[in-house]
């Protein structure tokens, strides 16, 4: 395993006592990892229409199987919350089915998140009508809506997403771009940001973006030296014209840990067909009918995703990695899944459980208790679940050196 890896191990201890606070000494102790504290995350779209019941008979039995896979696989999901599709007519959010699909996510153990409040693609229509402050009365008023009204089921939000291009986005008109271009981009990211805050103070809010530039870089160190709080950057890694390869992704990772804030690769994608054509500039540009996976593809998609994954589960800052999608066809039509459009699994699916339900996850382990009734445990920052004389009790370690004591 990668050294750099192997640190983000940590160490605790445990300590068993009987009822009458006895150390229980020469004890059979098993203790297995049954959560991470690090987000392996996947777009998780498929779970609105399977939450809500819309399928039936053979696509229901695919969708089953798709969410085994993500289930199989990943802790994390992250869910639409695009406005134009969210709330397509003003005043009837598809709150419901959203809150079903949360509620499904986390009663498979996923950390949800929410993607975005704040994004000029995909915003609502019935914005165009509106004066500039009425549309940014709106903008608040939705994510006081959301963060608020999903508190408990979703508590981490792309609060603005790639607000790089927004006030000079011109492919057509929005509401954003007009708010964004009249306030400026570090005035709307305050007010936006400071609503979600003011929702949910404990909420993980990330500023987002896919532009990897200097452009970006400077944004966040603007946001930050105007006191806004971010508590994740969001970095997209969209890789459908080819693998950034290691050397590039270092770079990234050295010049946004400058800022000290906990990294997220919110958007990770690696086709496993042929590559989209290098003078693409908008990859929302390509546009075609059909975008085959091929062996070769899927080979070497296996290979890059397993460098990328390693490369940033090494880095110390970096605390969430999110597929973009699980499925081929999901995004651009791209073959981009970790899942074949029949649900069968690509190597690289199978590459990763490796290592993520493998090498990066301790499986059970029996210790026995010292004369002070204590174990020591090393493994990846978690929860835990302790097993003894047929008792069992779930810890969590982050830091390292934290004691537990558990009385049976």
């Amino acid at each position: 395993m990668n050294s750099q890896i192997e640190k983000r191990k940590v160490t605790s201890s445990i300590t068993l006592l009987d009822a009458a606070g006895v150390p229980l000494s020469n004890h059979v102790v098993t203790v297995a990892q049954t959560q991470h504290k690090f987000l392996f995350g996947t777009a998780a779209f498929d779970t609105v229409p399977l939450a809500s019941g819309e399928y039936s008979g053979k696509d229901l039995e695919l969708a089953q199987i798709r969410a085994d896979k993500l289930t199989g696989l990943f802790n994390a999901a992250t869910l639409p919350f695009y406005w134009g599709q969210f709330e397509p007519v003003h005043g009837q959010p598809r709150t419901e089915a959203l809150r079903r699909a949360a509620q499904w996510c986390v009663d498979h153990n996923l950390k949800v998140k929410g993607h975005p409040l704040t994004w000029h693609t995909l915003c609502a229509d019935w914005l165009l009508p509106l004066s500039n402050a009425e549309i940014l009365k709106e903008q608040k008023a939705r994510i006081r809506r959301e963060v608020s009204g999903f508190k408990g089921l979703i508590d981490m939000w792309d609060v603005i997403n790639e607000a790089v291009i927004m006030p000079v986005f011109d492919k057509y008109d929005n509401g954003i771009t007009r708010i964004c271009k009249e306030m400026g981009r570090i005035p709307l990211i305050r007010t936006v940001f400071e609503t979600a805050r003011a929702e949910n103070p404990e909420a993980t809010l990330l500023i987002n973006d896919f532009d990897m530039s200097d452009a970006y870089d400077i944004l966040v160190e603007g946001c930050l030296e105007a006191g806004i709080k971010f508590d994740a950057i969001g970095l997209q890694s969209h890789m459908h014209q080819g693998y950034w390869g290691v050397e590039k992704t270092l770079k990234i990772l050295e010049r946004f840990s400058r800022f000290n804030l906990p990294l997220h690769f919110t958007e990770t994608t690696l086709v496993s067909g042929h590559l989209m054509p290098p003078e693409i500039v908008d990859l929302n540009d390509y546009q075609v009918k059909d975008w085959p996976t091929t062996p070769e593809g899927e080979e070497r998609q296996a290979r890059e995703a397993i460098t990328h994954y390693e490369t940033l589960f090494a880095h110390p800052l970096v605390q969430s990695i999110t597929w973009w999608d699980m499925v081929d066809g999901n995004w651009l039509n791209a073959p981009g899944g970790l899942v074949r459009r029949d649900g069968t699994a690509k190597p690289a699916y199978d590459e990763l459980k490796k290592r993520i339900k493998g090498e990066w996850w301790l499986s059970p382990v029996e210790l026995v208790t010292d004369a002070s009734g204590k174990v020591t445990i090393t493994g990846f920052p978690g929860d835990y679940e302790v097993s003894v004389n047929g008792t069992r009790a779930i810890i969590s370690i982050d830091r390292g050196n934290e004691r537990h004591t558990i009385q049976i």
